[in-house]
């Protein structure tokens, strides 16, 4: 099993990595220390399990979770220093956890777990919150933008953009995310936009366009404009 470690505290992610490879179970695809890393190595490797940490600063492991497309969210065995009696909740569920320091007789119980196959994705999803606020890369900063602050998004060649007054941002997260769980309404294959945001609807013969607060013009395409008249009351 490929198997990815994530986890903010350099030494517990690579003791957790060590114990993963004594097991004999995992190839180890590598271990991050943030979600916004996390995301590029979970598109770039797509491994079979995650082992996540649940608090880490800025980006929590559930909020990791949200940011994650369905068809590319891996088995989550999550890995925590609360007690057994806090995690009660994730056993019933059957979501596998580990504490910290991580034994090895209670990874062996996680490798037998996860050989016996794959257990409903339905009990990680509904793990996932709404996204309140969007990882997006400012230099070599990480700048946590809020829901409420964006206008619109974006997808090109290059990737996928969140505009906010201030200016545009890249950001790992994919429009379907954005869409599914962060409220923006889609409007044309490539833009999504805060519906809250939009002042005006302009139309045009076959044509159609959003106008923004800030001024930012977003498509509409024709499949979309009924669902986006209605969203407006227009």
């Amino acid at each position: 099993m490929r198997a990815l470690v994530v986890d903010d505290e350099l030494h517990a992610r690579e003791e957790l990595a060590s114990l993963l490879r004594e097991a004999g179970a995992f190839e180890v695809l590598g271990t991050c220390p943030d979600a916004v890393t996390a995301l590029q190595a979970i598109r770039a490797g797509r491994p079979d399990v995650l082992f996540l940490d649940i608090q880490m600063p800025a980006i929590s492991g559930f909020e990791l979770l949200s940011m994650i497309d369905d068809d590319e969210l891996p088995r989550v065995v999550f890995v925590t220093a609360h007690d057994e009696h806090a995690l009660r909740a994730f056993e019933e569920n059957a979501v596998d956890y580990l504490l910290k320091p991580v034994a090895p007789e209670r990874l062996r119980r996680t490798v037998e777990r996860l050989r016996r196959g794959p257990a409903d994705p339905a009990l990680t999803i509904h793990l996932r919150p709404s996204l309140q606020r969007i990882p997006c890369l400012a230099g070599r900063a990480i700048r946590l933008v809020d829901v409420a602050e964006i206008e619109l998004a974006r997808s090109s060649e290059a990737g996928v953009y969140v505009v906010a007054p201030r200016g545009e941002l890249f950001t790992e997260l994919t429009l379907r995310v954005l869409e599914e769980r962060a409220g923006l309404v889609r409007c044309h294959k490539q833009f999504l936009v805060r519906i809250e945001t939009v002042v005006e609807l302009e139309l045009g013969e076959g044509s159609a366009r959003l106008r923004t607060r800030s001024g930012h013009e977003v498509p509409v395409s024709r499949r979309l404009l009924p669902a986006i008249r209605t969203r407006l009351g227009a």
